[in-house]
């Protein structure tokens, strides 16, 4: 027999499995035997005649062996004498079977007397006596008969009693069991098959959970030293950062149960079910101790108390969250239960729910740096069919900003795109045309443009390629098109520096590069258009955190009303008078006239080069950084123009279409 690249031989399907045996096929077996016997009564049962039929068929025949007079019921029972049936086979209907025993018919009589009569005179005329039995009747079936729909009411009830409630299997659902965890258990019989290797990058994060993990493994390492094991560690981080991963990755790793379950899955439209789930939860881990419980999106219950958007204090949300600092550090112990969390608003959790003792650290989970994305394009590209040679490293390059959801989106729309143009192996372009389309959107080439409109919107993007490229702070540009991409008409692509902290300098920048299209529609057509409204959202945002947050405008230095703890969401008032809104709304739109004016006095200075650079966008569609290079000539202050004009070289010369370039993370300039 074959074997497998593990070793192992392949597993077979088993069709001979034999069923589990499950208590309601008893119940199934007995309706079906009632439903039967019923029939076979109706079937063979004697056939009802009228009483004229009787009298002039049966009680005038001599064929009658007896009759039974039910007294209860006014009614007779006639049984024929053997060999006599079939002269009467005219009084049964057609698809009628005669019984073989009798009795073969029933007839309902007026009264007794009346039949006395009846049966009196037949004698004297025939001078035969006729067999007569008289009984009251009581039976099971007719007692049952009426009940009938009552007992079917009564077995569809508990039925679906023992479904609400979970079933004779003890599993939660039910209604009866709603304030059962809902968590899923993982443990040797239930693996879960990431490990940390699985998980590129975030050395940091990885280091502590690991250690955490070593913590459950081997305690005694740790307490012969006085030590105590943490009780819980919080994973904070952007969306898309691998915080779940990174737990699915504890999972397969220690060798301890694991519970898994989401925040929302204590909140419930009964109240109490979230403390009573939260209960039931911790009650079940520590008899399973030790071990670890991961609440994914914890702030959907553990927002700050207070702030939930509701005027209660007893919301049902407050009373979980209650609950659940109870059980995390309250009168009780916890021996041996870790309690792992992920959030992407740690801004409003509440403060009792960070303390030390409850999570006692915060592992930060940030978006990926450009070694770190090297490494997460390297465990993305390993079930890929690339072509011979690929060069990995230029996709870090090109993604600034990306978290590890956005990587694993590229590596899979490359794969897409490369299956769309039936290609046989993924190549560098199809990275770059999923850049693309992740960044800006699927093209739409067909869209209706007048002249005018595109003319247009060729001198505002070249605006903002003109002025990126000739201040020192701002971001080069590398790719500029007059392509429609999703809801924009135009955009613009810079290759952003990866920076932790950014100047005053380089803020107004910016924020003059960005006001390049608007400011280029004024100096050369005259009149403005509503094809700035992205811009303007952007440099408006800007600007106003450059004065409320960062202290950075001249009438209010070194001010920042920033609330780091969240607690101003539900706040009714500004923390600032009404004159010093005044002050801030001058200073915001002050700081961005001042950059409007800057970008329009650059461009009247290089309107030559400007109208030079939108004539080749007009022919082109797109034009890229060695296009600049050519007309504005080289950015003394930053090599990475030198870089990004051979990288748009090669693509030319590898004959790219124009269109699909090279392209970084970052669309600064997307047109309405």
């Amino acid at each position: 027999m074959e074997q497998n690249n593990n070793g192992r031989k392949p597993i077979m399907p088993n069709n001979n499995k034999v069923p589990k045996f499950n208590p309601y096929w008893i119940y199934g077996l007995i309706a079906m035997a009632i439903i039967f016997i019923s029939t076979m009564n109706i079937g063979n049962g004697p056939q009802d005649i009228s009483y004229g039929d009787f009298e002039k068929e049966l009680l005038a025949s001599d064929d009658i062996e007896k009759i039974v007079v039910i007294r209860n019921e006014l009614k007779a029972e006639i049984t024929l004498k053997e060999g006599t049936v079939d002269k009467h086979k005219s009084l049964f209907v057609l698809d009628r079977t005669p019984s073989t025993v009798g009795p073969h018919f029933s007839v309902n009589i007026p009264s007794i007397d009346s039949f006395e009569t009846s049966r009196k005179s037949v004698e004297e005329k025939t001078g035969k006596q006729i067999l007569v039995f008289y009984e009251q009747r009581s039976g099971l079936s007719e007692f049952i008969w009426p009940l009938w729909p009552l007992l079917l009411m009564f077995g569809l009830y508990y039925f679906l009693f023992r479904k609400m409630s979970g079933g004779s299997s003890g599993g939660g659902g039910g209604i009866f069991s709603v304030g059962k965890s809902r968590a899923q258990v993982v443990d040797k019989n239930n693996s879960v098959n990431v490990s940390f290797k699985d998980v590129a990058g975030l050395d940091g994060a990885k280091e502590e959970l690991v250690e955490i993990v070593e913590f459950l493994r081997n305690p005694k390492k740790y307490t012969d030293l006085g030590g105590k094991i943490p009780k819980g560690a919080l994973l904070v981080g952007p969306p898309g950062t691998g915080k779940t991963l990174l737990a699915k990755a504890v999972a397969g790793e220690a060798d301890v149960p694991f519970f898994s379950m989401s925040g929302s899955d204590f909140v419930e439209m009964f109240v109490g079910v979230g403390a009573s789930r939260v209960r039931d939860l911790f009650k079940k881990a520590k008899e399973k101790s030790p071990c670890i419980i991961f609440i994914d999106e914890i702030d959907a219950i553990g927002r700050a108390r207070g702030k939930n958007g509701g005027f209660s204090s007893n919301e049902e949300r407050e009373n979980t969250l209650n609950q659940l600092l109870t059980e995390m550090d309250g009168f009780g112990t916890n021996s041996g239960v870790i309690i792992l969390a992920a959030t992407n608003r740690v801004d409003i959790l509440d403060r009792a729910l960070l303390r030390a003792g409850r999570f006692d650290r915060q592992i930060s989970v940030d978006l990926p740096d450009l070694h770190e994305r090297e490494a997460i394009f390297d465990v993305h590209l390993r079930p890929l069919k690339l072509i011979a040679n690929f060069d990995k490293s230029f996709l870090a390059k090109q993604t600034p900003g990306f978290s590890g959801a956005d990587i694993a989106n590229v590596c899979n729309e490359a794969a897409l795109t490369a299956a769309r143009k039936n290609k046989q192996a993924i190549d560098k372009q199809d990275f770059l045309d999923a850049i693309d389309r992740i960044v800006g959107g699927l093209e739409k080439k067909n869209k209706i443009i007048t002249n005018d409109e595109r003319r247009a919107i060729a001198f505002h993007e070249a605006g903002h390629a003109s002025i990126s490229w000739l201040l020192r702070y701002a971001h080069p540009l590398v790719k500029v098109t007059i392509v429609p991409r999703g809801r924009a008409l135009g955009a613009a692509w810079y290759l952003p520096e990866e920076r932790q902290i950014t100047t005053r300098e380089q803020l107004l920048d910016e924020m003059c590069s960005t006001l390049g299209g608007r400011a280029a529609e004024e100096v050369v057509f005259g009149k403005i258009s509503t094809g700035a409204l992205n811009d303007l959202e952007k440099v408006t945002r800007q600007a106003q955190a450059m004065v409320v947050y960062y202290g950075m405008s001249n009438k209010l230095p070194n001010v920042s009303y920033y609330d780091s703890t969240g607690h101003s969401d539900m706040s009714f008032s500004r923390p600032y008078s009404e004159s010093r809104a005044q002050v801030i709304d001058s200073e915001v739109s002050a700081m961005i006239e001042e950059q409007y004016a800057r970008a329009k006095q650059i461009l009247i200075e290089h309107a030559e080069e400007h109208k030079k650079l939108a004539e080749l966008l007009l022919e082109r569609e797109v034009i890229f950084a060695d296009d600049l290079e050519a007309i504005y000539g080289k950015r003394p202050w930053d090599n990475r123009g030198d870089i990004l004009a051979a990288e748009a070289s090669e693509a030319k010369a590898e004959e790219i279409a124009p269109n699909t370039t090279e392209e970084p993370a970052e669309s600064a300039s997307e047109e309405a």
